[in-house]
């Protein structure tokens, strides 16, 4: 059995003591058992365990539950995890914790919420709750005009000569959202040195600083550490997934692409989302693998409803290069993973946009590539921008275009400024004034920049995996 249950009324204790008496241990909920679950990959199992026990008033589990709902990033599962965190927060420092970080990351949160935040940060931070100070760090960079008194750099430094474990993490974090993470290697290295036995994101930290140094004997080493440390049960799945990101990641530098199938392959079994990402570095490296390798990788990703495995697969019908071009097919695979898949809604925008189904249906093209820019996909605004600007299948619309063409500059792309160029020049002077107060409510609905929105968004998962529930 489990360790006892908690917080629990006089007549569920009894409840629960006749349903021993009847079968011993057999059917009842496990909340360890469900933390290991999600740890693994197998939300399934996990949510079975946690939906028990949050429906017998266990506010750990319905903090279990309400994360399981975060990490699909459905909106309506986001709103219903937000309601379960605040009617735990009454009594549950953890549920405190969470509220505070979902509503930090909510990309159209108000003023009010944003300060809603901060208070219930500051309290589960009071009551001793870990992993509080990144998303308060989180929310101070992310909206300085909400908090025109506070200043991130001092607040964090403030905390780091306290001596709270977390505030280093935050310091890496305001390197990050500011654009100086790279001028800063040698303090981040060190940061996360200290701090590795922990606080093991620190394993993605330093893999990202060996990377960009280019320090392979340092690579090789903490990668044996972290193998070690799985091994032994120390660090979870996740945490290895994360670093084979890093190490198949060329943007970051050389990449070390055959060490992270590597570590992939060995997890995948036990932790179904790493099938996907071995998909996508095959897809980055296909000297990894065959056709036939990529479609087992997915399958195995499909079986265990991975939706970035039917958004991959759709990918692959849409573009026609590991197999024959299908748009039927890509669209049957990607409406599968658009539930979650902000990328997924792009492609469709794509397929409907440029006629691949047999003709262009442009309504459908500006719903999904609309969603798609809404969700930071600044490559969706650029497509808006085309297509307003050519009128296939529909009529031009010089206005929209403009406002979808300074939009995709977000990108910082030669082809989306030459758009934004030709299409201001084309503007009739009587329209830009429309114009203008039309990007200005576009913005509006739009919130936050959608890069920091993902920061926060990961700053609000990102777990330790020695955490008693997730």
């Amino acid at each position: 059995m489990s360790s006892p249950l908690r917080r629990l009324s006089t007549p569920t204790l009894l409840s629960l003591a006749v349903a021993l008496g009847l079968s011993g241990c057999a059917g009842l909920p496990d909340q360890r058992l469900a933390n290991e679950a999600l740890k693994n990959g197998d939300t399934a199992l996990a949510e079975q365990n946690y939906r028990q026990l949050a429906d017998l008033g266990y506010s750990d589990a319905q903090v279990g539950l309400a994360d399981i709902q975060v990490n699909t990033r459905d909106p309506a599962l986001l709103k219903q995890a937000e309601a379960t965190y605040r009617a735990a927060a009454q009594t549950s420092p953890r549920a405190q914790s969470r509220l505070g970080r979902l509503l930090a990351a909510k990309p159209d949160a108000t003023d009010a919420e944003r300060q809603e935040a901060e208070g219930l940060l500051k309290q589960a931070f009071a009551n001793g709750e870990s992993g509080t100070l990144v998303p308060l760090a989180m929310l101070y960079l992310q909206y300085p005009h909400s908090f025109p008194n506070v200043n991130a750099q001092q607040k964090i430094s403030q905390w780091r000569a306290a001596g709270y474990p977390e505030a280093g993490l935050a310091q890496v974090l305001l390197y990050r959202t500011q654009g100086t993470y790279d001028q800063h290697l040698d303090e981040v290295e060190s940061i996360c040195k200290q701090a590795l036995n922990t606080t093991d994101i620190c394993y993605v930290e330093l893999a990202t600083v060996y990377q960009k140094r280019g320090n392979t004997e340092q690579q090789a080493a903490l990668i044996a550490q972290l193998k070690s440390e799985h091994a032994a049960g120390r660090i979870g799945a996740q945490r290895v997934d994360s670093v084979a990101r890093v190490l198949g990641d060329s943007e970051i530098g050389t990449p070390d692409e055959k060490t992270a199938q590597q570590l992939l392959e060995d997890i995948a079994p036990g932790y179904p989302v790493s099938w996907v990402t071995l998909a996508k570095l095959l897809y980055d490296f296909p000297e990894l693998g065959d056709v036939n390798k990529m479609m087992e990788y997915l399958d195995n990703g499909r079986a265990a409803d991975q939706p970035r495995a039917e958004l991959l697969l759709g990918r692959l019908y849409y573009e026609g290069k590991w197999v024959p071009a299908d748009a039927a097919k890509a669209e049957e695979h990607l409406k599968k993973a658009s539930a979650t898949e902000i990328s997924a809604h792009y492609y469709l925008g794509q397929i409907y946009r440029r006629g691949y189904l047999g003709q262009v249906y442009s309504q459908k093209a500006v719903d999904e590539l609309l969603t798609a820019a809404r969700g930071g996909q600044n490559s969706a605004d650029f497509a808006l921008a085309q297509l307003f600007s050519q009128g296939k299948g529909t009529l031009p619309d010089p206005v929209n275009a403009w406002v979808f063409s300074q939009l995709a500059l977000n990108s910082n792309t030669p082809q989306a400024t030459e758009l934004a160029q030709v299409l201001t020049a084309q503007l009739p002077p009587e329209k830009l004034a429309g114009a203008k107060e039309l990007l200005a409510r576009e913005q509006k609905v739009r919130g936050a920049n959608a890069n920091q929105n993902a920061l926060a968004m990961q700053a609000l998962q990102e777990e330790k995996d020695g955490e008693e529930a997730l």
